[in-house]
């Protein structure tokens, strides 16, 4: 069974927003054993649309459309689909119902184009939206499920999660779709292809692996499907079980639709055990990933952003003759930082970064890309020194996934 998504929408062609949309369809469908096909963005332009829905309707099996309900005349989805379907509008007293009763609630005016949201192809089965006045559209076609939703994240999540998925599964039966990933940190992809070559060529043809490599890490993804889950699952279990022995040195968790720093949240959580950060190159990085997970408040005590020197000297105390003799990117500092803001905060963990992210050389004679990190624990502390290359983005993006790599690696050895 596999599903095609279009969005549509100018903004997501130039830039102007990011398509979240398709990635939360994409984990939603997955998990009931839907495989998207194709993701399709089109321009708020009749024809465009037209043709991708013509190109969907041959590719897939259900067609997924967000975006362009508005009440605005840019808004033209509801008109393309009603032709393609050789369809016509009709008011929908239930949509009406509900747009008057949100803008009942917020003592907003009532426009006659607010109406025309209760505008839904006659054809369609309409899906009530409890978040807002766009409803959500069911539409059949040669044995192909279309469904129309608004663009709104939190609008189109809550009819996936409420209506969607309960018509699809009511309509269709889905294979079992599982995934397995195993995190590693501290070899390059093609290292660790080469590594494992002929147990990858020993998979059977129901399992496929896939290399999801970014900067400092690679994750292994086992995905498999089948009708019959017992067997799935003994299966993933049995290639994993060989898989390890020959990775075990670079191995450093699953991931279960979780980043690394969201494992690492979990472990302190079941630990009860907290962390906080002392940040200098790479600017908030670190704790930018912590707190955006949920539950992030458990183990994460706070950060110190110490860009500057003096940040460094009256905040988190780093003797101003270590950074005289040293440098403000040496092993000293970054220690220092360490220890310091574990003290601050009062946590099990802290962790710190000091470096030159680049252009230049900054306050420091250090070569851009060069980095410290520390890890303090309660037993002592320890560093590393890095050269990232000389990309700015690059260093701060490698700098924060090494952080979490030492950090793991440290949790990991209890």
């Amino acid at each position: 069974m596999q599903a095609e998504i279009i969005t549509i929408g100018d903004e997501i062609l130039i830039g102007q927003i990011v398509d979240t949309n398709s990635a939360f369809l994409g984990k939603e469908f997955n998990k009931i054993g839907i495989s998207v096909y194709q993701i399709t963005s089109a321009q708020d332009d009749k024809t465009h649309i037209l043709k991708a829905l013509k190109e969907a309707e041959e590719n897939a099996d259900i067609i997924i459309i967000t975006g362009g309900l508005g009440p605005t005349k840019d808004d033209i989805t509801k008109q393309t689909i009603c032709e393609y379907f050789n369809d016509t509008l009709i008011e929908d007293k239930s949509v009406l119902k509900n747009v008057e009763q949100i803008f009942s609630k917020y003592n907003a005016p009532l426009l006659t184009v607010n109406k025309h949201q209760a505008l839904v192809p006659s054809k369609s089965k309409v899906l009530m939206n409890k978040y807002g006045t766009a409803p959500g559209m069911w539409m059949e076609k040669n044995g192909k499920v279309f469904v129309s939703l608004p663009g709104v994240p939190y609008e189109m999540k809550a009819l996936i999660k409420d209506e969607v998925i309960p018509l699809l599964r009511s309509k269709f039966k889905f294979p079992y779709i599982m995934h397995k990933t195993l995190l590693t940190y501290g070899i390059g992809e093609s290292a660790l292809a080469d590594r494992i070559e002929a147990w990858e060529d020993g998979l059977p043809g129901f399992i496929k692996l896939a290399y999801l490599p970014s900067l400092g890490r690679v994750r292994l993804r086992l995905s498999g499907k089948s009708n019959n889950k017992e067997t799935l699952e003994g299966e993933l279990k049995q290639q994993i079980d060989l898989l390890r022995p020959q990775i075990e040195d670079v191995f450093v968790g699953y991931e279960e639709d979780l980043s690394i720093e969201a494992v690492i949240g979990k472990q302190l959580t079941e630990q009860e055990e907290t962390l906080s950060v002392a940040e200098s190159c790479t600017g908030g990085q670190i704790a930018k990933a912590i707190t955006a997970n949920a539950g992030a408040s458990k183990y994460f005590k706070g950060s110190i952003v110490s860009y500057a020197t003096e940040s460094k000297i009256n905040v988190l105390n780093v003797p101003e003759e270590d950074i005289a003799s040293k440098s403000v990117v040496s092993k000293e500092v970054a220690e220092t930082m360490a220890v310091n803001v574990r003290q601050l905060f009062k946590s099990d963990y802290g962790i710190s970064t000091t470096g030159n992210a680049g252009p230049s050389k900054g306050e420091s004679d250090a070569d851009v890309g060069t980095v410290w990190i520390a890890i303090a624990t309660k037993s002592g502390v320890y560093s590393k020194e890095y050269n990232f290359g000389n990309l700015r983005e690059k260093v701060i993006i490698r700098a924060t996934n090494k952080a979490f790599e030492m950090l793991q690696k440290e949790i990991l050895k209890k």
